[in-house]
C-alpha cells in the first residue's frame, strides 16, 4: 500500500506549515520515548519468560526507534525536503530488517523453539501499546499528509504496524496463557512479517498511491503531488 499525500495544489500556507512541522516532531520525539520504554519493557519480560514474541517485540520497537529518529533528522534543519528520500530509504530498510527477524523467530517458534512462558508484563505491555500507538499513528499521519511528507507518513505507518504487532503479542500471549495455543503467535507474526515487507518496498519507492479500495482519506482513488526530492 501506499502513502497518500495532499494535492499539490492544495499546500498549507507558509504559517500552517511551521505549525506542522512543530507537530511532526513532537510525535516524533513522543514515538522514541515510548518506543524505548517499550523496548526495555518487552526485551526484559521476554528474557525472563523465555518469550521469542516479546523479544522480537521488543526488538520491533528498536526498529520503531530508528525510523523515528530518521523523520527527527529529516525535519531537524529548513532543508527537511531535501532529506525526503534517505529518511524514506531508512525507513524502508527498518521494515525490512523487521519483517526479516520475525519470519526467523516465528519459523523457529513454529518448530519448537523457545515456547514461551506466561508473562503477565507482556500481556500488560501489549495492552498499553494497542491503546497508545493507534492515537500516535493517526496524528502524524493527517500532520505528515497536509505537509506533504511521505516520510512522516511511512513512519506513522511503521507505528500503525507496531499496533498490528501489539495485537498479535496480545492474542498469541492471551492464547498460550489461557489454551496452551503455542502456535498462535508465530502464525499471526508471519502476516505481520508479510505486510512489512510490502510497507518497505513502498516506503522505498516513494509510492503517494492509495492502496485500490481502502479507504485512506483521499478524495480519489488515487493522491498526486506531495513534497518529494
Amino acid at each position: 500500500m501506499g502513502y497518500p499525500l495532499p494535492r499539490a495544489s492544495a499546500g498549507p500556507s507558509p504559517t500552517r506549515r511551521a505549525a506542522l512541522v512543530r507537530q511532526v516532531r513532537w510525535f516524533v520525539a513522543a514515538t522514541i520515548t515510548y518506543n524505548i520504554v517499550e523496548a526495555v519493557v518487552a526485551i526484559t519480560a521476554g528474557a525472563h519468560a523465555s518469550s521469542t514474541a516479546l523479544i522480537g517485540f521488543g526488538l520491533d520497537s528498536v526498529i520503531e526507534v530508528a525510523s523515528a529518529a530518521a523523520v527527527a533528522w529529516q525535519f531537524s534543519g529548513p532543508d527537511h525536503q531535501r532529506r525526503e528520500r534517505t529518511a524514506l530509504r531508512i525507513i524502508a530498510v527498518s521494515f525490512y530488517a523487521l519483517a526479516a527477524y520475525v519470519t526467523v523467530e516465528s519459523v523457529r517458534a513454529l518448530f519448537g523453539a523457545d515456547r514461551a512462558e506466561h508473562s503477565t508484563l507482556g500481556l500488560i505491555l501489549a495492552a498499553v501499546s494497542l491503546a497508545v500507538m493507534p492515537v500516535l499513528s493517526a496524528a502524524q499521519r493527517r500532520a505528515g499528509r497536509e505537509l506533504g511528507s511521505a516520510s512522516a507518513v511511512a513512519d506513522s505507518r511503521q507505528t500503525l504496524l507496531c499496533t498490528w504487532l501489539s495485537a498479535v503479542l496480545l492474542v498469541g500471549l492471551a492464547a498460550n496463557a489461557l489454551f496452551g495455543w503455542w502456535w498462535a503467535d508465530p502464525l499471526a507474526a508471519l502476516v505481520i512479517a508479510a505486510v512489512a515487507v510490502t510497507e518497505g518496498r513502498a516506503a522505498w519507492r516513494g509510492e503517494t498511491c492509495c492502496a485500490p479500495g481502502v479507504d485512506d482519506g483521499c478524495d480519489d482513488g488515487c493522491c498526486t503531488g506531495g513534497e518529494r526530492s
